[in-house]
């Protein structure tokens, strides 16, 4: 198998985890300057334990939402090696 073709579960995971909280900054960003309910209702949807707005809810927002992009990683790297694997056979 070429090396080239597969996924490292570290960086998927570091690339998504860090594109996941420059989103999550923005929409609280967009929440806290523009939004006046979407923002507020939707992110304690998405992230238990938050609430809309405290400095201890945003950080936990900003592990919840890193530790999500992880998860992803972890689950779509190795599928994707699998079926990269199997395409090249």
């Amino acid at each position: 198998m070429n090396n080239t073709s597969r996924m490292s579960i570290f960086t998927v995971g570091m690339s998504i985890g860090t594109f996941l909280v420059v989103t999550y900054v923005l929409c609280v960003v967009y929440g806290v300057f523009v939004s006046a309910q979407g923002m507020h209702q939707l992110l304690p949807m998405l992230l238990p334990g938050f609430t809309w707005i405290t400095w201890p809810s945003f950080i936990l927002g900003l592990v919840l939402i890193f530790a999500y992009g992880w998860y992803i990683a972890v689950v779509f790297a190795p599928i994707y090696n699998f079926f990269s694997a199997r395409s090249a056979a």
